[in-house]
């Protein structure tokens, strides 16, 4: 009995010992399995402007981020976190950022849809015509275009701060820009303002669109990864033209937009969402008076692939955007028509121009990865950033009939 005693004495010793000599756990082992998340490189620094206009551009994202609660140096020096949990917090949510990221990535990678389908190309000849609609004694009949190029200077990324503002890849495909060189995710009407921009006569409005690709050549864009875990892969294409045309109401005259006035276009994921705000129109050149909303065009020998992108120009009066980005502005009916308690802005029309393979199949859309490169995804966003003399100008233009 007493040999038992003397045994149960010595094992909790011996185990006393064992932790003392244990080496201790430091803090920069602890450390080193958090992953940090680090941000991807800013399409944006290869055109400069932004610099000349005396914008810092991490300063403007690390602000966006302070005021969306995302925790940036100078928020936590605000609030006086103690140094040591700060970072030991900070482990934390960056490990748990880099699992979300990686789970997010995993769901675009099962979510990715295959298309298009061959089935998705028909030839022009088979479209249906257009609506022509009448134009009445009062309507507005000239038109205003910003010149703004085709997006030679390579501004792309897949952001979309109307939609998923302070989101980086908020929108899973990439856009082609013109217009302000600053647009991304984390623009403010005030970035855009301070912006410089590719449009003549200084207009910083921004003009985007997803990009077209085609579909058997390489992406050698700073994006391909990404891109391809969303499903968009394939060499980017430059509009060969693109015009920005503001266009009258058939009804009557058109009114000023106001500044910073955000409109989009079309459904993203009308492949899923279904067609209620799809407003796609696919033609060729030559081909005006025939367009395909949920189709891809074949186009004959000598004639180019375009898209055609009307906007809503029906205005409430009151707000530059909405909750759902589309009920501040809406479209006319189809005599031409403003709804009640709207007024009739200038309408914008984007007409893009493609050199594309003329065959089935070789090129698509981004979209995205659950949407497989429907053609009835096509859609478009636009912020008003013209300086207050030439929307008046563009106003004048036409109501008057000229062509500017």
């Amino acid at each position: 009995m007493a040999s038992k005693k003397g045994m149960a004495a010595v094992v909790p010793a011996l185990l006393l010992v064992a932790a003392a000599t244990a080496p201790p756990v430091t803090a920069s082992a602890a450390v080193s399995g958090a992953a940090r998340a680090t941000a991807p490189g800013d399409p944006r620094d290869r055109n400069g402007p932004d610099d000349q206009n005396g914008q810092n551009e991490q300063d403007r994202r690390n602000g966006q981020g302070d005021q969306n609660g995302q925790g940036g140096d100078g928020q936590d020096g605000q609030n006086g976190q103690n140094n040591g949990d700060q970072q030991d917090g900070q482990n934390g949510n960056d490990q748990q950022n880099n699992d979300q990221q990686n789970n997010d990535q995993q769901q675009n990678q099962q979510q990715v849809k295959e298309g298009p389908n061959r089935d998705d190309f028909v030839n022009i000849r088979q479209a249906p015509r257009k609506p022509r609609v009448r134009q009445s004694r009062n309507g507005s009949r000239g038109s205003f275009t910003s010149r703004c190029g085709t997006n030679r200077n390579g501004h792309h990324n897949p952001d979309n701060f109307i939609v998923a503002p302070g989101v980086q890849n908020g929108a899973h495909h990439i856009h082609d820009y013109v217009g302000n060189l600053s647009t991304d995710g984390f623009s403010t009407d005030e970035s855009l303002a301070a912006a410089g921009t590719t449009c003549a006569q200084g207009d910083r409005s921004t003009y985007f669109w997803p990009v077209m690709r085609i579909r058997n050549q390489q992406d050698d864009s700073d994006a391909a990864q990404q891109s391809a875990q969303d499903g968009n892969v394939g060499r980017i294409v430059t509009p060969a033209s693109a015009s920005m045309a503001f266009l009258g109401n058939p009804r009557g005259k058109v009114t000023a937009m106001p500044r910073f006035l955000r409109v989009i276009t079309g459904d993203a994921k009308a492949g899923t969402n279904g067609t209620a705000n799809a407003r796609a129109q696919w033609t060729c050149s030559g081909f005006g008076d025939r367009a395909l909303t949920d189709k891809y065009p074949i186009c004959p020998g000598g004639s180019r692939v375009q898209r055609v992108l009307e906007f809503p120009s029906c205005w409430d009066g009151r707000n530059t955007d909405s909750a759902n980005h589309r009920t501040h502005i809406v479209f006319p009916s189809g005599s031409g028509s403003c709804p009640g308690g709207t007024r009739a802005v200038p309408r914008l029309q984007m007409t893009l121009t493609y050199n594309l393979p003329n065959r089935a199949l070789a090129f698509a859309v981004d979209s995205f990865p659950e949407q497989g490169h429907a053609p009835v995804t096509d859609h478009a966003d636009f912020e008003n950033v013209m300086p207050d003399n030439l929307m008046r100008r563009a106003v004048g233009c036409i109501n008057t009939g000229r062509n500017c």
